[in-house]
């Protein structure tokens, strides 16, 4: 009796394992569940299932979040998930094969669904949208998956992109057309926007924080066309909240701008993901990560593993945009590109350095009279002028073209090592020749497309 009793329980087992692997793994993808608990948390925010959702990512800080629509009719944040790889730089892609991932305002529609997918479950973009087009820029396949890989792509655990996945499908089987993405190169924040007031894309970037900052006054979708090589939100009419928000956040980027803030551009060996990755990636190697991460995927490992051993290189500009000196953030948070930004090497004027050189105090230099013999009054003190206008003088004229020669610029890199090194910036073990995991994603699309048209 005891024997039958155990092959009864044995039978069981291997029959619910049975089911949750084709659950999960098989045909039967499309039908992945929200979780349990986040069913709990959309009770306890006042949401459900049904209503609309909207997606903002953000690459800087390797972040993806839902919004949810609650029954005020006001959109919630329900959750923020790290992100588990993204490549290329902060900037939108323009041709096909420069491993950008997308920037821009994108919608999702059922037939951009995939859940046959090589990376567990998928969903395309949009890309190119109207605004892309416009500019003629190249490209297919852009996508939200899993298997922490990317050469273009959002990439979220198989974990995170199955309730993701099953969060889109939800709301649109119950009427919503299209899921918008806002797809952002970093959390439109007054530092942000300060730190980046050079990059050649500002003008490009302050155009998607009229969007963001729509939604954040609202919290309602703004609507979205492209006019005149822009994107235009709710036809241009803004609210006086939201015209509110943006002067004032104007306001502050110009006092960040007058106390100092340095104008710099970040440059990434390829892409990077949230510190918690990066952690596990530091302390158990890529091979671990890539388990934990892609149980469910096509086997392509974590996508060039070692350019995420470090943070990214920071380009300190000058006021015409120019590169001065370049040094290595131990990851891209703020605290660190500001620290790194520190302690980089900056050229002191002649004039500094022969005073350093000469004995006793440096003089002023002589005002030469002029032929009029006109004498010449010294200029105000700034501090003599209202504090707007001194700020503002230190803004250049957002959107205008600045160098693109900075990524390439030839100033000495100067590795910032912490006082106390954190697991971060640890460096990774070798890649092993064989054995490890790696990504496979560097070659065509089509090679590791389930479907000719998807991945």
């Amino acid at each position: 009796m005891a024997i039958k009793q155990l092959a009864l329980v044995a039978f069981v087992a291997l029959t619910l394992g049975a089911c949750e692997e084709d659950r999960y793994r098989g045909s039967a993808r499309h039908t992945i569940p929200i979780p349990n608990a986040t069913y709990a948390l959309m009770s306890e925010k006042g949401m459900s299932k049904d209503q609309p959702i909207i997606i903002r990512s953000f690459k800087k800080e390797s972040e993806l979040e839902v919004w949810k629509r609650r029954a005020d009719g006001q959109y919630a944040l329900l959750k923020t998930y790290p992100m588990c790889r993204w490549s290329g730089q902060l900037g939108p892609k323009v041709r096909e094969g420069d491993r950008m991932a997308p920037e821009g305002f994108y919608a999702i529609g059922p037939q951009q669904m995939n859940p046959n997918s090589s990376y567990y479950v998928s969903f395309n973009m949009g890309y190119p949208n109207a605004y892309d087009r416009s500019y003629g820029r190249t490209g297919a396949h852009l996508m939200v998956h899993g298997a922490c890989s990317s050469a273009g792509c959002y990439s979220m655990t198989d974990d995170q992109i199955g309730e993701i996945y099953a969060l889109v499908r939800e709301a649109q089987n119950a009427g919503q057309r299209a899921v918008q993405m806002q797809a952002y190169p970093f959390r439109m924040t007054a530092q942000n926007l300060a730190k980046h007031r050079l990059d050649p894309n500002i003008a490009f970037w302050k155009n998607l924080k009229e969007g963001s900052d729509y939604f954040e006054v609202t919290k309602d979708e703004p609507a979205i066309s492209v006019a005149g090589g822009r994107y235009v939100f709710n036809g241009g009419q803004a609210p006086a909240a939201v015209a509110e928000k943006r002067r004032e956040d104007e306001v502050q980027v110009a006092a960040l701008v007058a106390k100092g803030t340095p104008a710099i551009k970040l440059i990434y060996e390829d892409g990077d993901q949230h510190a918690s990755f990066k952690r596990a990636l530091a302390s158990n190697g890529a091979d671990a990560l890539n388990r934990s991460a892609s149980w469910a995927s096509r086997d392509v490992g974590i996508s060039r593993e070692d350019a995420l051993a470090s943070g990214p290189r920071v380009v300190v500009l000058d006021n015409a945009g120019k590169a001065k000196a370049t040094v290595r953030a131990a990851s891209a948070d703020n605290d660190a590109i500001l620290a790194a930004v520190a302690a980089a090497p900056v050229e002191e004027p002649a004039a500094t350095q022969l005073a350093k050189v000469a004995p006793g105090n440096a003089q002023q230099a002589p005002v030469l009279a002029s032929a009029s013999s006109t004498p010449v009054a010294p200029a105000a003190p700034a501090e003599d002028k209202p504090f707007l206008q001194r700020a503002l003088s230190f803004m250049p004229t957002f959107g205008g073209t600045a160098d693109q020669s900075v990524a390439t610029a030839s100033a000495p890199v100067v590795s910032v090592v912490p006082a106390a090194p954190t697991a971060t910036s640890a460096p990774l073990p070798p890649r092993r020749a064989t054995g490890l995991r790696t990504s496979s994603l560097d070659q065509t699309t089509a090679a590791y497309a389930s479907q000719p048209a998807q991945r």
